[in-house]
């Protein structure tokens, strides 16, 4: 599960920047892109493994319902909404089941609600707070692969 920030970076010529500059380097040595037909930097804001709970949360809330392992744009707001539900559960965690719920299903890892059930949220909670803080991301998409 992986959520990935994308920053747009494209070169327009009629915008005049002559400080245009993208630069890549694999290992120390440049890598042969041409700098001006790179559209976006694509970053992995965030990994997960087997935190179903909030798979389900991005099927329900992003994904139309469709759990497909595909890749799928994530709004700020949406992504807001997720950080609140989180606060939400670790403010008072009587209410996971009702506001995050397990999700059991093949290679979804164990449905307890329990320490690891609450470090994703955690980490969940990390990683959108690291992503809303970047105002120079442009979007964000969600991708999940089983």
């Amino acid at each position: 599960m992986y959520l990935y920030k994308k920053t747009y970076v494209k070169y327009w010529e009629h915008n005049g920047d002559d400080n245009y500059k993208v630069e890549v380097s694999k290992a120390g040595k440049p890598v042969n892109i041409d700098p001006k037909k790179v559209t976006y930097v694509v970053e992995e804001a965030g990994y997960w493994r087997k935190a179903n709970h909030i798979h389900q949360w991005f099927v329900d809330n992003v994904q139309d319902g469709n759990d497909d392992c595909g890749n799928y744009w994530v709004s700020r707001e949406k992504l807001e909404d997720l950080l609140e539900v989180c606060n939400k559960v670790l403010a008072d965690k009587s209410r996971a089941e009702e506001l995050l719920p397990t999700q059991s299903g093949f290679f979804f890892g164990n449905t307890n609600y329990d320490e690891y059930y609450f470090d994703d949220i955690i980490n969940t909670k990390e990683i959108v707070e690291d992503c809303l803080s970047d105002k120079d991301a442009d979007d964000f998409e969600y991708h999940s692969s089983w």
